[in-house]
């Protein structure tokens, strides 16, 4: 199932901000690191993904906007 662009960055968030408030425990912090490098890669693929179909998409709305 994949997560929403929300859902993600939501728990992306939630993460960073246990790091912040040192509300992590050793045992846990392999678990919460390795799960907030897996979200990061999958927002910034998306990303990529996006821009690649923005990218793809300019040439066309350039030219409606040429009529």
């Amino acid at each position: 199932m994949t997560t929403s662009w929300n859902d993600a960055s939501n728990e992306l968030d939630a993460i960073v901000n246990s790091f912040d408030r040192d509300d992590i425990s050793v045992d846990e912090l392999f678990e919460k690191l390795s799960r907030a490098t897996a979200l990061i890669e999958d927002l910034e693929n998306r990303l990529r993904v996006t821009k690649a179909q923005v990218d793809e998409l300019n040439p066309r709305l350039k030219a409606l906007g040429d009529d």
